[in-house]
């Protein structure tokens, strides 16, 4: 008998805990729910899907990137010289203005190179956007990163993946406008010991 009493006020003490940790449980969930978002009325909702769906003025200069250049590429390997070679960029704007699709061709490595890039700049967030991909390669690299009116440029960031190590790794870009007929690009990454490298530079030049 006194084996069951003991038994009986440990199984009632337990059961007291539990029921504590359940409800603190309960409270806590309540605290740390988030309230939902307000309902947005149809004619905020229409307002909105115009502002992002519209081109605006940075469309407008992205716009006038189109054309054929002729590309001057220089590739760095570290503890190697530069390697160089040219190659061209044909620009044009797709989907009514709304993005700019570039497509690059040149040699790499002693073979042909193809490499299609699609650049925007997205309303919303203010920020370009970019992709790219090319036949040396199975993945798509995808960027962003804000306009600089001061220095006429735009850092883009983003991960792809490293042919040699198969691991994704962040890449730096830096575009700049230099006038009408010239523009440059460089590109930066991890080397070998983790520190920013820069491995290629271009120098595009309207036909």
């Amino acid at each position: 008998m006194l084996l069951s009493c003991n038994n009986s006020a440990d199984d009632k003490t337990k059961t007291d805990n539990a029921m504590s940790a359940d409800t603190s449980k309960k409270m806590a969930d309540v605290k740390t729910e988030t309230p939902p978002a307000a309902p947005i009325d149809s004619a905020t909702a229409a307002k909105n899907w115009m502002t992002f769906s519209t081109p605006g003025e940075v469309h407008k200069m992205i716009a006038s990137w189109n054309g054929t250049w002729k590309t001057d590429i220089t590739m760095y390997e570290p503890g190697k010289p530069p390697t160089k070679t040219t190659g061209t960029a044909v620009n044009k704007m797709i989907l009514g203005g709304r993005y700019q699709e570039s497509v690059n061709t040149s040699t790499m490595m002693g073979m042909p190179f193809e490499g299609h890039s699609t650049i925007g700049y997205n309303n919303a967030t203010k920020m370009f956007e970019s992709s790219w991909v090319d036949n040396m390669g199975t993945g798509i690299m995808k960027m962003t990163g804000a306009w600089d009116a001061a220095t006429k440029s735009v850092t883009l960031t983003g991960m792809g993946v490293d042919p040699y190590s198969l691991k994704e790794k962040e890449n730096r870009e830096i575009f700049t406008v230099v006038d009408d007929k010239t523009q440059t690009m460089s590109m930066f990454g991890p080397g070998p010991d983790g520190k920013e490298v820069k491995f290629m530079d271009i120098t595009f030049t309207r036909k």
